[in-house]
């Protein structure tokens, strides 16, 4: 989102609005530290509704931070209250502030205010940044539109980093991106192996066509293969039957479904990294891997969020 020239935007919990133009309500919480700023972001990510789009900012007039939270209808304040005092105690319904926010195109304007992002070798930025990713090996423009993904959410930045790590070690031929969103680590995954072979897929029509453009921008077009598909039994994964590498970077809920038909989809040997999920639901989908065969490898955490890395003996 556009901000004020003291604000400092720390992070994006939803890469960009869904739809465009639209008529939203903002809701702003005042708090004393960023710790339980990004906290709290995480709490409402957990409630239904959970917001379209958040940002954290330093609030410099009262020396302390400021939480947004962007609705396509009011939510419930009570709710949202009696979540957070699990946290804070202190917080009352007086803290949160309800505003009407102008219909403009969201899309745009939160693109528009993005900063690069780096992790580890990456650099992810969007066109309005050309000029810092110069010279950078492994910079990868990402125009997000109606589809997840710019890296600027711990989760997303977090298996950049995971794989990094692991890259350093060992390669992968077969890569997979489940619910690649807007592209951005089958793309990191192209850029980075290129000798792999990349498939990336997702249940939204439009964020294929997104994660399209992107390979196109980036020069990876031929090197990975996009389809919309929901799962992994889709005709296109029983083809390639089994990869070295996959990521699946959604939430807890949906991969503790998949998890006996996508630790199918691991090659012996083979890594899955699992991101999406707060820490407090890490053990659960560790547990549910574990039980269809893989082995918990590494645990890491990113403001809240957990990175899980797992391997098939």
């Amino acid at each position: 989102m556009r901000q004020s020239p003291d604000a400092h935007v720390l992070r994006s919990t939803r890469d960009a609005l869904l739809c465009s133009p639209m008529a939203l309500t903002r809701l702003s919480i005042s708090i004393a530290d960023a710790h339980n700023a990004d906290a709290l972001s995480g709490v409402l990510e957990t409630l239904d509704p959970a917001p379209s789009a958040q940002s954290i900012f330093r609030d410099e007039p009262v020396s302390g931070w400021r939480l947004d939270a962007y609705y396509h209808a009011a939510p419930d304040l009570a709710l949202i209250v009696a979540a957070a005092q699990t946290m804070l105690p202190s917080l009352s319904e007086a803290d949160l502030v309800l505003a009407a926010v102008p219909e403009e195109n969201w899309v745009a304007v939160s693109q528009a205010a993005l900063p690069p992002i780096a992790a580890g070798p990456f650099l992810i930025h969007g066109s309005h940044d050309r000029a810092a990713a110069r010279g950078k090996r492994y910079a990868i423009q990402i125009e997000a539109g109606e589809a997840f993904g710019t890296a600027h959410h711990a989760s997303t930045r977090g298996c950049l980093l995971a794989f990094e790590r692991m890259v350093r070690r060992q390669s992968f031929r077969r890569v997979l991106d489940l619910g690649c969103g807007s592209g951005v680590l089958g793309i990191a995954a192209a850029k980075r192996l290129p000798a792999a072979s990349v498939v990336a897929t997702d249940i939204d029509e439009v964020a294929i066509d997104v994660a399209r453009a992107n390979a196109r921008l980036n020069g990876v077009a031929g090197q990975l293969t996009l389809a919309v598909a929901a799962g992994v039994d889709h005709a296109l994964l029983r083809n390639y039957r089994r990869f070295d590498l996959v990521f699946a970077n959604i939430l807890a809920e949906p991969l503790i479904a998949l998890a006996p038909r996508l630790a199918c989809r691991v090659a012996p040997g083979g890594h899955v990294i699992l991101s999406g999920l707060l820490n407090s639901e890490r053990h659960a989908v560790r547990a549910s891997y574990v039980a269809s065969g893989l082995t918990a490898h590494t645990a890491l955490s990113f403001a809240g969020w957990t990175v899980l890395i797992l391997r098939r003996p």
